[in-house]
């Protein structure tokens, strides 16, 4: 909630992880089933703190997610931005969503990064993916509340160390 009690070093840490998960090598019947670890992390943290995520490190993240998965330059990028976007300007109504309009409201932005990945794809005169495509964004919205329970821990645990200092 305040920007002084959080951090900086719990944010990166939990980015971090979300871009290790994201780069995590999967079988690949598994790996069309992987959610985007960096957006659901972006959310909680755009969910749960105030000016603490900005559009120019939404982009900056995006950029270095980019680079690390060979995808094309700017595309994680952009649909970070719209994301943090978009959770920034609807916040005050999300936080106090029930945990069940929550998740549907992280589908919502979930289906919107797939449906921007897919106009991107058109641009390029990529073929129209399969099905599959479809399927990590229920996957995330499934995986929310464990992640927004862990991540919310996790918080609590580092303040409670910073307080104990």
């Amino acid at each position: 909630m305040n920007r002084r009690r959080d951090r900086p070093g719990v944010l990166v840490a939990t980015l971090l992880a979300a871009i290790v998960l994201t780069l995590i090598a999967l079988p690949p019947a598994l790996d069309g089933l992987r959610p985007y670890w960096v957006a659901l992390v972006l959310i909680y943290w755009c969910l749960e703190t105030q000016g603490l995520i900005t559009l120019g490190l939404a982009f900056s993240i995006g950029l270095l997610l980019d680079l690390l998965t060979g995808s094309l330059l700017g595309l994680h990028a952009l649909s970070l931005v719209i994301l943090v976007y978009l959770v920034t300007r609807f916040r005050a109504r999300l936080r106090f969503f029930p945990t069940w309009q929550q998740a549907l409201s992280v589908f919502a932005l979930l289906l919107n990064d797939r449906i921007i990945l897919l106009w991107i794809l058109s641009l390029r005169g990529d073929p129209l993916p399969s099905l599959g495509f479809w399927l990590p964004p229920i996957v995330g919205t499934l995986l929310w509340l464990p992640v927004f329970l862990l991540l919310d821990r996790f918080r609590g645990n580092m303040r409670r160390r910073a307080a104990a200092r």
